[in-house]
Formats: structure tokens, C-alpha cells, sequence
């Protein structure tokens, strides 16, 4: 079975603040890739599955915490194109909706203490490494194979852009744009909104390429990775009913909230056109409905 691309349209979003204000807002539609191997894990899973079938590897082994999208996305790809898969899930042994989705998609879970964790390769070496026909997946599918994968989703773009804004985690498909950008000589700059709390490290990531090329902003994570505010929460509620498009608590909506409130400030020129990955991550709401 072949391992397409995703689907993922661009959009036009008319929301007031920015038509006020004279900006064009896109948003490029990375949710809906597929339920479940949704946004930009489609994308950094990729080239990570036609490496594993290259190489006759029947087990995908990658890593996440209890709500990770990551270990999500891996478990349905897996199960689509005929893997095997084992998630080492970070922290004490719980049950929630997006664990109980992996284990029905065929994903063994493995949880270690946060300690071992750290140390992932070790924890493959350890339950994998005799195995011929494990494949390893770093968390989030980081490293080149995630990257390379990332970057041809600007094949995808119809037209330019002054801004390319996505949210930051692990930073890959931040890094992946910032150098895709670069790659094409576009004259963009790629907006970072780190979800982490003082992970000013991000930024090595992209410290070799012309600042003019990318910004990472800091001051938007609203309390640190997973964390929420009633203002977050009350912001996503009035996206989704002014514009139909839904937003994760976790990521895209941090995002998204920091673009509306760069906008108020008046950071961008009237006439810009900002274009927004909506890079998936839906299944992280499900936590709010426990």
C-alpha cells in the first residue's frame, strides 16, 4: 500500500479583528489529513514509514506522554499500513480516551517512570534492540525524516505569504518550515508559537538561518505545556462559532490566540497575509471531557 500524501486545503478565514485591521487570514486545513493521523503527524510520520518498509521493519517503537498525539497518530498509521506498534508512554499507568484509542488501533503500551524517559534510546536498546524488525520513531517523529516531510507541505501553498505562523513543541516542523522557507528564498517570515514555558533552547534550532527568515515568540504558552485558562478556553469557543474551525486547547488554539492578540496590538501592516497550520491535535480535547 502506497503512503500518500495528506489532504490538506487552504482556506480563507473572515474574522473581524483581522478584516478590521486590513489582514487576510488563511488557515491551512493539516486536521483533515484523517482523523487520527491528523496534521502534521501525517507529515513527520512519512518519510519514517517508507524508511520502515525500505527496510523490511514489520514495528514501529516510538515514545509520548498520555495524551500524545504522537502515540495516537503512530497507532492508526500503523494499523492503515500494516505495522506492528509499541508506544513507551511517559509517567504512571493510567487510562484515558486517547490510550484507550492507541490499544484499539493494535498499539502495545509500555509506561516508564518521566526518569527513564529521558533516556529513550537506552529504552529502545533495552526491549528492542535484538529485534531486527523494530524501526525506531523519536517522540513526535522528530529528526530528518519529520522534517523532510514537513517542508513539502509548502509545495502545497497556492500562493505567498508574509507569514507562515504554526505552533512549537518539540520545534521539527518549526525548523522544517524556517528551513523550507529559506530553501525557496520566499520573502516570508515563520511565526513560532512555543506551547512550552521558557524553552529559549527552541531557538538553536533555527540559529543558523538569517533571523529575517523566522520569529519564535515565548510569551503565549498560558502557563506551560498542557496548561489552560479560561481565556484560552473561551477564545476557542469563539473561533469555532465564527468560523466553523475547531481547535485544541493544547496547541493550535495557543497559537491561534497569540496571532488575534499580535493582531490587536497592531504588530502586522495593513495588507499582510498571514497563513495559520492547523496542525491537527483534536484528540487532546478529549481530556477536557473527562
Amino acid at each position: 500500500m502506497q503512503i500518500e500524501n495528506p489532504y490538506a486545503p487552504v482556506e480563507e478565514l473572515k474574522v473581524p479583528l483581522f478584516e478590521n485591521k486590513g489582514i487576510q487570514l488563511f488557515i491551512k486545513r493539516e486536521d483533515l489529513s484523517h482523523p487520527f493521523i491528523s496534521g502534521n503527524k501525517w507529515r513527520k510520520l512519512k518519510y519514517h514509514l517508507i524508511e520502515a518498509r525500505k527496510n523490511n521493519k514489520t514495528e514501529l517503537v516510538t515514545f509520548g506522554g498520555a495524551y500524545s498525539n504522537h502515540l495516537l497518530a503512530t497507532a492508526a498509521a500503523g494499523a492503515k499500513y500494516h505495522f506492528k506498534t509499541t508506544g513507551f508512554v511517559r509517567g504512571e499507568e493510567i487510562i484515558n480516551p486517547v490510550l484507550q484509542l492507541c490499544d484499539w488501533f493494535g498499539m502495545r503500551l509500555i509506561f516508564v517512570s518521566r526518569s527513564d524517559y529521558k533516556e529513550k534510546t537506552n529504552l529502545y536498546h533495552l526491549h528492542f534492540g535484538a529485534d531486527p524488525n523494530a524501526y525506531f520513531i523519536d517522540e513526535g517523529g522528530a529528526g530528518e525524516n519529520g522534517e523532510a516531510g514537513v517542508r513539502e507541505l509548502l509545495d502545497d501553498l497556492p500562493e505567498s505569504f508574509d507569514i507562515i505562523a504554526c505552533s512549537v513543541g518539540t520545534g521539527c516542523t518549526f525548523k522544517a518550515l524556517v528551513e523550507g522557507v529559506l530553501s525557496k528564498q520566499w520573502p516570508t517570515q515563520v511565526y513560532g508559537i512555543s506551547i512550552l514555558k521558557g524553552v529559549y533552547a527552541l531557538e538553536n534550532l533555527v540559529q543558523h538561518i538569517p533571523q529575517n527568515y523566522w520569529q519564535l515568540f515565548h510569551q503565549f504558552h498560558e502557563g506551560g505545556y498542557a496548561k489552560t485558562s479560561p481565556e484560552l478556553l473561551a477564545f476557542i469557543k469563539l473561533f469555532a462559532s465564527q468560523t466553523g474551525v475547531l481547535l485544541d486547547q493544547v496547541y493550535e488554539g495557543k497559537m491561534m490566540l497569540a496571532l488575534h492578540k499580535l493582531v490587536a496590538d497592531n504588530h502586522f501592516k495593513p495588507g499582510s497575509r498571514i497563513l495559520a497550520l492547523h496542525n491537527g491535535g483534536l484528540s487532546g480535547m478529549l481530556s477536557l471531557l473527562q
